[in-house]
């Protein structure tokens, strides 16, 4: 007989698979927009995209019912992990 609390942990740990599946691609794409900035001759630094961004992610947070502080708290972290994955990409990295 399979224990509940076992199977519910290997779900949790099938999310957290995925949920790092989902950001190293993430970091993939910020990489490739830091060389088509650096093409461009754009700034890697972008504060007003950052920002909403991390407004999106708390409006989809509270129509998920959770805590949208908590979520941009989150979001800002995996901003700045792209933001330096973008610089690596953009060649000044």
């Amino acid at each position: 007989m399979s224990d509940p609390l076992e199977e519910l942990r290997r779900e949790i740990a099938a999310v957290d698979r995925e949920m790092l599946e989902l950001i190293a691609r993430r970091v993939e794409l910020a990489r490739r927009v830091g060389r088509a900035k650096h093409a461009a001759k754009a700034a890697t630094l972008d504060p007003q995209r950052e920002a909403t961004v991390v407004r999106e992610a708390a409006v989809r947070a509270r129509e998920a019912g959770l805590p949208d502080d908590e979520i941009r708290q989150i979001f800002w972290q995996l901003i700045g992990l792209c933001r330096r994955a973008q610089e690596e990409g953009d060649g000044r990295g």
